[in-house]
């Protein structure tokens, strides 16, 4: 885990960053300590491992051989010669044939006994002596020339020398390294904030702005790695600007809408106060009124379906539905209102206990999605005592294609080519008709469809005839089975 250098409750990207960056940096310094030792060591100890070598090859050209006797010719100045040190203590012993004891110190640590002795080979190991440690070269030195006839001779020297050269490069090495280590810390965290610049300058722009400005940021003037960013910033400004628009649509048509039968209302009571009405006077306007208040107060409502079908998909969970019971009922509740207007309002299909009726919806949203088709078929449906309309439901189950259809077709007018696109939109009427309406049934029901992943598709009811009718078929995905009681 990185060193927290910023104890924020809220993640710092340039702490992180910081962390991450300069985390590394010191745990790995303690180890560029212990590894530059080491090496020190291996650098400081080469010199004097060639110095012990040709030790051992000076006094190896001293022995000599008499009468089967080995015997080394040392002369006094040069056994202080060999001595001479003012650091370390230098030791040094030479053995005959048989181990015999020639010179130097009979008590130096001898070779391994299983290391086989090599003729004229110089090595070097560690030992111990007197409680020091030392540095020991040796040779087991041939005195025939058919190699048969050894002699040992070994030079020692303590390891002050070793460690104190080991220690002045260690601080010739190390000694920058303090000083380096705070620059790059500091050159890091300039690096960092000179690197956050672009995201700061992008921050003061954003703030800079007006509320109602909602144009897309300038891609280009960001860094690379910011472009993702900045691009789905403008893809959410494009969609909000997008939903602004609908809104202020919305507001604006809606209040036109309201506006009409408001005005109606008011007139109609200025009409009813004035002086001299009769009583039938009076009551025509009474009922312009209670007509007037039921076309406001369907406009409303409308809207309010309209708004709840928006945030269906968030607020609203799906369960399994039988669509077959839903539109029955819908179907019955309108019963009444087709008879009145002298229409044949008729169910058709897979009926309540029919297999494959099922789909995952939300039951509020898809009986009213029905409803509308049904009132909106009603209402553009002409009709008379003497040629009744007609408006047919029905259900229609799609085994093979795993959907479940609804249907709603009337004898109406229909709606032409060029408008079945628009009619779905919230407040357009076809042009010429004379049916009540606010102009939102059919918006629910597009937006409902949204909601539950279905399509909905609008066409001549009977293509050739005079009126051709309309045709509204919408394709929801079905539930293979219905839920087990």
């Amino acid at each position: 885990m990185p060193l927290s250098f910023f104890k924020r409750e809220q993640r710092s990207l340039f702490g992180e960053i910081l962390d991450w960056m300069l985390t590394p940096l010191l745990f790995l310094w303690p180890f560029s300590l212990v590894l530059t030792w080491l090496v020190a060591q291996g650098i400081a100890g080469k010199p004097f491992d060639r110095a012990l070598e040709y030790n051992v090859n000076a006094l190896a050209q001293l022995i000599t051989i008499s009468n089967n006797r080995v015997q080394i010719n040392l002369p006094q100045p040069a056994r202080e010669l060999l001595r001479a040190d003012d650091t370390d203590i230098v030791y040094y012993q030479v053995l005959g044939l048989r181990n015999e004891f020639l010179s130097g110190e009979r008590d130096l640590p001898l070779p391994p006994d299983a290391e086989k002795p090599v003729p004229g080979e110089v090595k070097l190991r560690d030992e111990e002596y007197h409680g020091t440690q030392i540095k020991v070269a040796y040779m087991w030195a041939r005195l025939d020339a058919a190699g048969t006839k050894l002699a040992l001779i070994q030079v020692a020297e303590t390891l002050d020398k070793r460690s104190v050269l080991a220690t002045e490069i260690i601080k010739g090495v190390m000694l920058p390294q303090f000083v380096m280590l705070p620059l790059a810390v500091l050159l890091i965290w300039l690096a960092l904030i000179q690197s956050f610049k672009p995201l700061n300058q992008l921050e003061e722009r954003i703030r800079a702005r007006k509320p109602d400005d909602l144009s897309p940021l300038n891609i280009e003037a960001v860094p690379l790695e910011m472009t993702p960013l900045v691009a789905s910033v403008n893809d959410l400004l494009l969609r909000l600007t997008d939903s602004v628009t609908t809104q202020k649509r919305f507001l604006a048509d809606a209040a036109h809408q309201l506006k009409t039968p408001l005005a109606g209302l008011r007139m109609q009571a200025d009409l009813a106060q004035r002086e001299g009405n009769s009583t039938d006077e009076l009551k025509q306007s009474l009922r312009l009124i209670g007509r007037s208040s039921i076309r406001a107060t369907h406009t409303v409502n409308q809207l309010l379906a309209l708004a709840r079908a928006e945030a269906g998909g968030a607020v609203m969970n799906h369960k399994p539905c039988n669509l077959a019971a839903l539109t029955l009922q819908v179907v019955q509740d309108g019963v009444g209102r087709a008879l009145d207007k002298h229409i044949d309002l008729g169910l058709e299909g897979a009926g309540v206990d029919s297999p494959g009726v099922w789909l995952s919806a939300n039951p509020t949203l898809l009986q009213e999605l029905v409803r509308n088709l049904v009132d909106n078929a009603i209402n553009y449906t002409p009709s008379t005592p003497q040629k009744p309309g007609i408006v047919t439901v029905r259900i229609l189950n799609d085994p093979i294609g795993g959907a479940l259809v609804l249907q709603v077709e009337d004898s109406g007018p229909g709606v032409p080519l060029a408008e079945r696109a628009l009619v779905f939109q919230p407040f357009y009427r076809v042009l010429g008709t004379e049916a009540d309406g606010s102009g939102l049934g059919l918006s629910i029901v597009a937006e409902i469809a949204a909601q539950h992943q279905a399509s909905i598709t609008l066409e001549d009811a009977r293509p050739g005839h005079s009126p051709p009718g309309a045709l509204f078929s919408v394709r929801f995905t079905a539930q293979p089975d219905p839920p087990s009681a």
